[in-house]
């Protein structure tokens, strides 16, 4: 075996380890504190969704605007994400930590006292900035912190667990909410979460001692955000008009130049923003390459599925949020056991694939759904598979991501597993929005109108989606297979980040 390490692996004599920095019952405390604030910051981004109908009725805007709701918060976030973690790296990750969740919960508090759009809208942009610098610190400083092999692969697959759990537990958190409180707790409950993480990092994290500051690339930063915010706001514009819109066409293709250029100037500047070497390790490279696809098909399960079981067999915000909590159970249980049982066993790429192909299985079945399915037959068997893949594809891609990654680089790493999921996601929804659309469509001009061709549809539509979603989840099988490793993942470098 080579000991042969480039500046992003971590140095073999671990001498840096935060792990032998305080307790492990403390590092286990830093884990409850940032899996709190991954949690706040996933389930926010479909708490909101329940809510709009509400908020609509209450601040008189029309559908049209509607979507600015969703698209401010994800314009602001997949933009500046790259930006974010890189901070974490430059000026300390609990700085940029703290800050992420007063402004985040500040954000919440505008966004819930709103008495007009426009202010929803701007505090909506506002959690998305300040979701910008928290999400990459989070997960930089879980890659900092559990360094041990015994409690890394457990921590992430926690971790893990929130991440992917967090959309289906915003969908039950915004119609309890919603059903029972205001549409303005689903912005009001993020003081709590927030509240709770500050208090513990304050208390746990240590604060940094930054010697010197590093250069920010500061031509890197720019064209990278002009990218990633052009491609988010070309693909959410395709949502509400069509693929030939010149806006919409105009931006992603603006945007996709700008990437171009951005890692022509990674390539050459001193201090990049994304060193290449992160990306061009295979490990780190498949594993970016498959949050990029989780991003993809998580979309059209939470989006359609949400949609088939509201609008086409009645499932009220609450019961629709219940109704997602097998695959809840399946991730959570696959994300806290797959890293001990079949990691070491198997090997990444095994398990990586494998996740993929259970999760496309599972999808699969889901397209069978029909007006009259019930949910114990016909419903949640798919769930309880797809829940079981992806936790095990997404525990596994997030330690090879972060994996044999050199602290200073920590932040913008964790950044770019952020920057995958918002970015698939984003070209998702507006490719299954058309895909859904051409569907229903296609069904009506066949068929005599009535209510039930209507309603039939409509189930067309959505389970025309789930199954481009489990293509997406074979793709990343295949994809995995071909491109990461089946060698043990590397060890990352910690460094201190537990108060004393």
């Amino acid at each position: 075996m080579s000991t042969t390490f480039d500046r992003g692996a971590a140095p073999a004599s671990g001498k840096t380890d935060s792990g032998r920095r305080g307790s492990p019952a403390v590092r286990w405390w830093v884990l409850v504190v940032l899996g709190t604030a991954q949690l706040m910051v996933t389930l926010d981004a479909t708490v909101v969704n329940i809510a709009l109908p509400a908020a609509q009725h209450d601040l008189g805007f029309s559908d049209g605007s509607r979507q600015w709701v969703i698209t401010g918060y994800a314009l602001a976030f997949g933009s500046l994400l790259l930006l974010g973690g890189r901070l974490g790296d430059l000026f300390g990750r609990r700085t940029t930590f703290v800050t992420g969740l007063i402004g985040f919960a500040g954000a919440s508090v505008l966004g819930g006292a709103a008495n007009s759009f426009s202010i929803l809208v701007t505090a909506r942009v506002a959690q998305g900035l300040f979701a910008a610098l928290l999400a990459p610190a989070a997960l930089s400083l879980l890659s900092v912190t559990f360094t041990d092999p015994a409690e890394r692969p457990k921590a992430f697959g926690i971790f893990s667990a929130l991440a992917g759990a967090g959309g289906a537990i915003g969908l039950l958190l915004g119609g309890m909410l919603t059903e029972w409180a205001s549409w303005r707790w689903v912005m009001y409950v993020n003081v709590v979460f927030a509240a709770v993480a500050l208090v513990g990092a304050v208390l746990l994290l240590a604060k940094p001692a930054v010697t010197e500051r590093p250069k920010l690339d500061i031509p890197g930063t720019v064209v990278v955000s002009a990218a990633l915010f052009a491609i988010v706001y070309g693909f959410a514009h395709v949502e509400s008009t069509s693929w030939t819109d010149p806006v919409a066409l105009g931006s992603v293709i603006t945007g996709v130049v700008l990437l171009a250029v951005f890692v022509w100037l990674e390539s050459r500047v001193a201090h990049p923003l994304l060193p290449l070497r992160l990306v061009l390790d295979r490990t780190r490279g498949g594993s970016f390459l498959a949050v990029f696809v989780i991003g993809m098909g998580m979309f059209s399960i939470f989006l359609f599925l949400t949609y088939y079981l509201e609008a086409s067999i009645g499932y009220s915000p609450i019961k629709t949020g219940l109704a997602f909590l097998p695959m809840v159970g399946g991730i959570v249980a696959a994300s806290t056991t797959a890293p001990a049982l079949l990691l070491p066993r198997v090997g990444p790429k095994i398990v990586v694939s494998a996740g993929f192909l259970v999760a496309a299985s599972g999808m699969a079945l889901l397209t069978q759904l029909k007006l009259d399915s019930t949910y114990a037959a016909h419903i949640m068997p798919g769930m309880i598979l797809l829940g079981l893949g992806l936790g095990g594809v997404m525990t596994t891609a997030f330690q090879g991501a972060t994996a044999g990654i050199h602290h200073e680089d920590s932040g913008v790493a964790s950044a770019l597993i952020n920057t995958g999921q918002q970015i698939g996601g984003s070209i998702s929804t507006a490719l299954l929005t058309t895909v859904a659309s051409s569907a229903a469509t296609d069904y009506l001009t066949s068929h005599k109108p009535s209510a039930l061709a209507a309603a039939q549809a409509g189930v067309e539509g959505y389970t025309a989606t789930l199954a481009w979603g489990a293509g997406f989840f074979v793709a990343g099988a295949v994809l995995s297979a071909l491109l990461i490793p089946n060698a043990p993942l590397a060890q990352s470098e910690g460094e201190p980040v537990i108060a004393h």
